[in-house]
């Protein structure tokens, strides 16, 4: 071999040993180089950046910018069409829908007030013609004492009005009484011509108690001590712990040629009540009647409730506080 052929192909020897030092043996490029990059090299490695799946590739030169992401475009319906209508499955012919009942609240078998509220007080004088509300009897016997009898209703007999506000109970009786007899105070008031009312203002939630207990009243009121020019009283029977003389009552009576007549305006405080338009209540008026001066007694009494047990209150009537 021509000594100048020789030394050209040991240089060329040379310099494909200097190129494979700088080709990756491990799988692996790493450019080191954070100076001014050698484009012609760049260009040489190019094809070698796309690595293969397992491959891992460390880029330090900052001049390879990754491609640019593109975004992805938004493609809008122009479909203007209303979405198809769901229609309800017909019913199989032999099949009907039975309505569900309407909700009732129970009623007491006794009898039912629906009482107006009164948007101008009463005159508390006895004539109860400023009531104008309805007129309700109260002539069933429900006591007699032993060895008393009724003689009829000119012997003992009544009618009664009711009325509310915010502030008060109202409750307006004539009386037919052929005498008139009260010579007792405080709780023996009973034992002389007088009226008395029952509320049981827990209506539905003991609706089926048959036992008096804190939210159930017993009031009874004196239209006038010896007579109706006398004193007044109105005297709180039950609750037990609460039970005395009530002078907030405010009481207004007279005589007429039957008997006598009797107002009373009594505060809803004086049963823990705030009342508003459709509260229900148990009820039932009374009137007790002595024709015995020299005897205090209970000689009889007439309700609006004819199986009246003072003790049971689901025997009472049914208040409804009207518009």
């Amino acid at each position: 071999m021509p000594k100048k052929i020789k030394s050209l192909f040991v240089l060329g020897v040379l310099f494909i040993g200097i190129l494979a030092c700088n080709l990756p043996s491990s799988g692996q490029i790493s450019f080191t180089n954070t100076t001014t990059p050698d484009f012609t090299m760049t260009a040489l490695f190019s094809a070698l950046l796309t690595p293969t799946p397992g491959q891992m590739v460390e880029v330090t030169d900052t001049s390879i910018v990754p491609p640019t992401q593109t975004e992805t475009a938004i493609v809008t319906s122009t479909d203007t069409s209303e979405p198809p209508t769901q229609t309800d499955t017909p019913l199989p012919p032999n099949l009907t829908l039975t309505p569900l009942p309407p909700v009732v609240l129970p009623e007491r078998g006794n009898g039912t007030f629906v009482i107006p509220y009164m948007y101008q007080p009463p005159t508390l004088d006895g004539n109860w013609d400023d009531f104008g509300s309805q007129t309700y009897p109260a002539n069933t016997v429900v006591y007699i004492a032993a060895n008393k009898k009724w003689t009829g209703p000119d012997d003992l007999s009544s009618s009664f009005r009711l009325g509310w506000d915010n502030r008060y109970f109202y409750v307006a009786s004539k009386v037919r009484d052929d005498k008139y007899v009260q010579n007792e105070t405080g709780q023996d008031i009973y034992k002389g011509d007088s009226i008395e009312v029952l509320l049981d203002t827990d209506f539905y939630g003991d609706f089926y108690s048959q036992q008096l207990n804190y939210d159930d009243y017993q009031l009874g009121i004196s239209p006038g001590n010896p007579d109706t020019n006398g004193v007044k009283e109105a005297y709180l029977w039950f609750p037990r712990d609460v039970a005395g003389s009530r002078t907030q009552v405010k009481i207004g009576s007279d005589m007429w040629q039957y008997g006598y007549r009797v107002e009373a305006a009594i505060p809803w405080s004086l049963f823990g009540v705030t009342p508003y338009t459709g509260e229900h209540f148990g009820f039932v008026f009374s009137v007790s009647d002595n024709d015995n001066d020299a005897n205090p007694e209970q000689d009889k009494m007439v309700s609006s409730d004819a199986g009246r047990h003072l003790t049971n209150p689901t025997t009472w009537q049914e208040l409804i506080l009207g518009n």
